[in-house]
């Protein structure tokens, strides 16, 4: 997936993986499920990091808050223990309380210990606003939603305007769900990064694709009224949106490098024409599925693989480019969704092809 072949659009020089996705990552799925009828445009998806229990085999995580102005849930004890112990869920920022609690009825239900013989759990959930298109306020996400996204989850799933990404507006164009991913080889093994964007960010006048700055034709192509019904509604002008980007890799690093690796995905935002508003909140973790962390384990000393950093150029290069190709994709493969009160928000496809002819 990512970026079609047929726009001719090439981001970076690295090696794509096979689909292109962050589930190019062995063992990681992504399920979703929308919601989209009249005002209400929203939904969730479900990031699950490996096929096993996340609790009982736990990933090192690192993450960078670039800007933070968001309500995401669980980072405080992840930053501490540099850990993730749950599916990583994505929603609007209002259903967070939903989200989290259905996520604590799906790792209680698998881990009878939880709250008993061991701890509590650390639900992860990380959001965006899409209350421009949807009707926030109606809280229509239900905790069955978010347990049949954690139930369809595949290798295979879809991007654009679904999901978590439902309701969400990019550069001043349809956002949502984008992914991307890079190979490299380090000391004779394949290795592979993968992101997983839902953009809510950035303003149209900015946008940049692969370098070339297309936001004001953009901006003055929509203004003249091009395919939009003349009673609906166009984005703010204004970036008060957010974006969260999720990269996975099968390389063994600590919790300290991903961290590191997280921080540079930064540099794809920038590539797009993304300057960090002050109402945007711009989250990027990253987690391992290499040197898992076993909840029960008695040993008093774990012996682990960890990168040697002369290496870590690789995975900040990989996360750079997937990142930037990650938000483009999210773009192109959206459709223009109505929602709310008349608000509309176009397609960068069809802009695109406008453009160009």
């Amino acid at each position: 997936m990512g970026l079609d072949s047929s726009l001719n659009i090439r981001v970076g020089r690295m090696e794509q993986g096979p689909l292109n996705l962050i589930t190019d990552v062995p063992g990681l799925r992504v399920g979703q499920v929308t919601l989209a009828e009249g005002p209400v445009q929203t939904g969730v998806t479900a990031i699950l990091p490996h096929g096993g229990n996340c609790f009982e085999e736990k990933l090192p995580l690192g993450f960078d808050i670039i800007n933070g102005f968001g309500k995401s849930m669980g980072l405080v004890q992840a930053g501490e223990l540099g850990q993730l112990e749950t599916p990583i869920i994505l929603t609007n920022t209002l259903s967070c309380g939903t989200a989290f609690t259905a996520l604590c009825r799906y790792m209680l239900e698998r881990n009878p210990e939880i709250g008993r013989e061991t701890g509590t759990v650390n639900p992860m959930v990380m959001e965006c606003n899409d209350g421009w298109l949807n009707d926030i306020r109606g809280l229509h996400v239900e905790e069955s939603d978010v347990l049949a996204a954690i139930r369809a989850a595949d290798a295979v799933f879809e991007e654009g305007a679904v999901g978590a990404g439902r309701g969400m507006i990019c550069h001043g164009l349809k956002g949502g769900i984008g992914s991307a991913s890079r190979v490299f080889e380090i000391a004779g093994s394949r290795y592979t990064l993968g992101v997983l964007a839902l953009t809510n960010h950035g303003e149209l006048e900015n946008l940049c694709v692969a370098g070339r700055q297309v936001g004001q034709a953009a901006r003055a192509l929509i203004e003249g009224g091009w395919r939009s019904p003349a009673s609906s509604i166009q984005p703010p002008r204004e970036d008060k949106g957010s974006v969260i980007l999720i990269a996975a890799t099968d390389l063994p690093m600590s919790a300290a490098q991903l961290k590191r690796v997280a921080r540079r995905a930064v540099a794809g935002l920038s590539r797009t024409g993304n300057a960090i508003g002050h109402g945007s909140g711009e989250i990027a973790l990253c987690f391992s599925t290499a040197n898992r962390i076993r909840h029960f384990d008695k040993a008093d000393f774990r012996t682990v693989a960890e990168l040697n950093e002369r290496h870590i150029g690789l995975p900040f290069h990989a996360i750079a480019e997937a990142a930037e190709e990650a938000v483009l994709s999210s773009m192109f493969r959206a459709r223009a969704v109505e929602g709310r009160d008349g608000h509309r928000a176009e397609s960068l496809a069809e802009v695109w092809k406008a453009l160009e002819g």
